[in-house]
């Protein structure tokens, strides 16, 4: 990890950096930033949803949810410019507002990174059944195929990053051009008003939907949701080349290419089928209309997109957490043998492996202990808001940090103060809105996650006696270095 400046205590200083430097480029961090959104599964799992709430105006509600994105993306890239580490948002809220904050921001990502890849894994298993048309009588061929592939895409973590980004693009042109293609299909079905089809109206193009019924804070709830993972390209900035300005560049393609997608494929499939079958399909709503689209056998080549999404969202899932751990541990602030690199692969071994162990384990147990089931899903379902809440914590600390920068002049005013602050007022309003609206169950476990959270800080500060306690609240410099 990159060195403190020169006010930081030489006692707090990070380890130099072990993991493989230049290794990837800024597309292929961009591909693992979108892999970590999980595009397919994303879309599969809202598509109706968001149709009904919006009343078919999903394309302009996400185009509207892409500008905080933006502006959050932007904030990261700031921030990585002052110092480029895979403990990232840990480090800079850390660094720039409390090491308590810090400690608490780094627990929310591995937590929300953890349940969002428990939550993928665990349809792998009826996505893959279905392209070969097998219905199991059983959960024991979904746990075999969701251990089996975590643990393969263990294997490619440890290997290095290097694999690990081939394969997430290689993954990604299969998923992506299917996920396009449907949608251009469903397109062309919908002008040309084919029988069983939803025809287009001006309401899909306003923030309110057709005749006004769409409901616009419902689907911002729903499209913040779809896009929280896009900030992975930061935690593996340490092995990408021009680690300080290429891992922000990412991030923010990645918004750009994740509203594309999104637009496309949501706009070109709600369509394909009447509103009454959508919503009747809402737990399959791709495949079922890649079937109405193009017929049976093509619809196993949906399921086949969907499962290579959740596959890639494992893989990334791994990578990312157990390079956030890998941060955290560098100060003690996690037990100090996650912070070990292999000298063979340059990644860090121990904290993939426990991340690959827990989602595997994770996973085991809740397709096959039923009485768990409904207690996960509640923490399942508030892993967005575990990413809303970094996402503000972030673009509180760019503030933070470049508070002396901010009145210098209009742009630093707008990118440093005014946008930050307006996204992170944005966030917030959806968390409370989606904490208004969700379930008893699910805000008990938002709370014992931020619970936990608090038990594992106060054993880092008087258990392991991690350093980062002591790091000193920093500021940049009211003109940047030249």
């Amino acid at each position: 990890m990159t060195s403190r400046t020169s006010d930081v205590p030489a006692s707090v200083t990070t380890p130099p950096a072990k993991l493989e430097p230049d290794a990837i480029g800024v597309a292929q961090d961009t591909v693992i930033g979108m892999a970590s959104s999980a595009p397919g599964v994303s879309v599969g799992l809202t598509l109706a949803g968001l149709a009904a709430v919006t009343a078919y105006a999903g394309g302009p509600v996400i185009i509207l949810t892409s500008l905080p994105m933006l502006i959050i993306a932007n904030a990261y890239r700031r921030l990585n410019m002052w110092t480029a580490n895979c403990g990232a948002s840990f480090e800079w809220v850390g660094r720039s507002i409390s090491p308590y904050l810090g400690f608490l921001t780094g627990w929310l990502m591995i937590a929300a990174y953890i349940t969002g890849a428990v939550s993928g894994v665990e349809v792998i298993g009826p996505n893959m059944l279905a392209v070969f048309s097998v219905q199991p009588q059983s959960s024991w061929p979904d746990i075999a195929i969701a251990t089996g592939i975590t643990l393969v895409m263990l294997v490619i973590a440890v290997v290095g990053i290097r694999l690990t980004a081939r394969t997430q693009v290689a993954m990604a042109v299969a998923e992506y051009a299917i996920l396009a293609g449907f949608a251009i299909g469903g397109l062309v079905l919908v002008a040309r008003h084919a029988p069983g089809t939803f025809a287009i109206t001006d309401g899909w193009f306003s923030l309110t939907g057709i005749d006004g019924h769409g409901s616009l804070a419902a689907g911002l709830l729903t499209a913040v949701y779809i896009y929280s993972g896009w900030e992975g390209t930061l935690y593996v900035n340490e092995e990408v080349k021009h680690r300080r300005v290429n891992p922000g560049r990412a991030a923010i393609l990645a918004v750009i290419f994740l509203t594309v997608i999104y637009v496309l494929v949501i706009t070109g499939l709600q369509g394909a089928v009447s509103p009454a079958a959508l919503q009747k399909h809402g737990t399959d709503a791709l495949v079922y209309t890649a079937q109405a689209i193009a017929g049976p056998g093509w619809a196993r080549i949906m399921a086949f997109a969907l499962a290579l999404s959740v596959i890639a969202a494992t893989g990334t899932s791994i990578v990312l957490t157990a390079r956030i751990i890998y941060g955290m541990a560098s100060y003690r602030a996690l037990p100090g043998r996650l912070a070990n690199v292999s000298a063979r692969f340059s990644t860090p071994v121990n904290a993939s492996v426990l991340t690959g162990v827990l989602i595997a384990a994770l996973t085991c147990v809740y397709l096959l202990v039923s009485s768990i089931q409904s207690a996960f899903e509640a923490v399942v379902n508030v892993s967005g808001l575990l990413f809303g809440v970094f996402y503000i914590l972030t673009a509180l600390a760019t503030m933070a940090y470049y508070r002396r920068r901010i009145l210098t002049g209009v742009v630093n005013a707008l990118t440093l103060g005014i946008l930050p602050l307006a996204a992170a007022a944005f966030l917030a309003w959806v968390l409370l809105r989606s904490v208004q609206t969700a379930p008893a169950p699910q805000n008990w476990s938002l709370i014992g996650v931020l619970a936990a959270g608090l038990a594992l800080m106060l054993f880092a500060r008087y258990g392991l006696r991690s350093v980062f306690f002591q790091v000193p609240r920093e500021t940049g410099p009211r003109e940047p270095a030249r």
